[in-house]
């Protein structure tokens, strides 16, 4: 007999396009996906992949057996569902994404008090400052902090951030203060910096709301935001961050704000889920519980500093 999570390892194969990458994903090693798979051959009696040295492609009998694979696990997950719903008591694992710092600081605490509510839950974390793609690493639910383009994902927006350019004061007495955003191409900048980043870019509109472009350089860049708002208390140059993560350095005077009378674009934060026919109760239940953790959190670090400009919720 053919087990469900042997169909939902070949799945994941197929999806990922190689054993290593779909063994990445569940915690397997690449040999324990291949012997499983082959096994799972074996009791079939075909062959599912023509794999090659280089390549590996699913067979006439893989790419039926893949359709009729995607339509148990979808009933699998169905009847979960219903369970879970009316038991009321979510049940399985949720892969969860988050920004570094966010994951460590929000994430990371919250979903410990998630689990000691709902002990039938499992939750996988993954942090990256990268915005993971939810269908390909099958990601439940992410925590985003970013300009949320239109997309078919569900969001719980927790509030609109704003931005803020600062630096420590060390810094500015040595370099001077910009006048201009066309001043901070002669400035030192923090620059998050990750595969596809735009973040060398910085948008920034004056009073009258007229918006203006500027590309930005400086000596040192990370994927890690919190990396950056070191280097910025350390005066090793201006960074551009959502307020409430420097609000505390702002109000003790670590950090004091850098062109007040230019505004940086906002980011949304949010909580997005994958839209689906039916959303298993433990996605449902774990995203209201972690936007309204978000909601807290925010509130608590923006209390650090009156009189800064605060979020939009």
């Amino acid at each position: 007999m053919v087990m469900l999570e042997d169909v939902t390892l070949f799945a994941r194969v197929v999806d990922k396009g190689s054993f290593s990458a779909a063994g990445r994903d569940l915690r397997l090693s690449a040999a324990v996906v291949s012997h499983r798979i082959m096994a799972l051959e074996k009791r079939l009696g075909a062959r599912l992949f023509s794999r090659t040295t280089r390549s590996m492609h699913l067979t006439t009998s893989g790419q039926l057996f893949h359709e009729r694979a995607l339509d148990l696990i979808e009933a699998a997950s169905r009847a979960e569902a219903s369970v879970s719903e009316e038991s009321g008591i979510p049940k399985g694992a949720i892969k969860v994404t988050a920004p570094l710092g966010l994951g460590r600081r929000l994430l990371g605490p919250a979903v410990v008090r998630f689990r000691e509510a709902y002990p039938g839950v499992d939750i996988r974390v993954r942090l990256s400052e990268h915005l993971l793609d939810l269908v390909d690493e099958g990601i439940d639910v992410a925590l985003r902090l970013s300009e949320m383009p239109n997309s078919s994902f569900i969001m719980r927006k927790v509030a609109d951030i704003e931005r803020v350019l600062c630096a420590a004061p060390a810094y500015t007495h040595k370099a001077g203060s910009p006048k201009t955003p066309a001043d901070l191409m002669h400035h030192r900048c923090l620059l998050l910096r990750f595969p596809g980043s735009r973040q060398f870019r910085w948008q920034l509109a004056d009073l009258d709301g007229k918006a203006e472009l500027v590309t930005v350089t400086g000596p040192f860049d990370a994927d890690d935001g919190d990396l950056l708002t070191q280097w910025a208390l350390d005066g090793q140059g201006i960074v551009l961050k959502p307020i409430f993560e420097v609000a505390r350095h702002l109000a003790n005077g670590s950090l004091v704000r850098v062109l007040p009378d230019f505004r940086p674009s906002s980011v949304t934060l949010a909580v997005i889920h994958q839209t689906r026919q039916l959303v298993p109760p433990k996605i449902r239940i774990f995203t209201n519980f972690l936007t309204d953790e978000a909601r807290r959190y925010v509130e608590a670090e923006m209390k650090q500093a009156d009189g800064i400009s605060p979020v939009r919720p």
